[in-house]
């Protein structure tokens, strides 16, 4: 499975991370990309998350 964080963005005082993960559908198997804006600490628990 690929992860990675795609980008920092700033929006005002908040400091803010792109996130996107490839999860894969059981039912037919296809790979599908799952975007999330956080803040930078949630990033790693989201990525861990199934």
């Amino acid at each position: 499975m690929a992860k990675k964080s795609v980008a920092s963005l700033q929006t005002g005082s908040k400091r803010l991370t792109k996130a996107i993960k490839m999860v894969k559908s059981p039912e037919t198997g296809a790979y599908t990309f799952v975007e999330s804006i956080m803040t930078p600490e949630a990033v790693n628990d989201w990525l861990n998350k199934k």
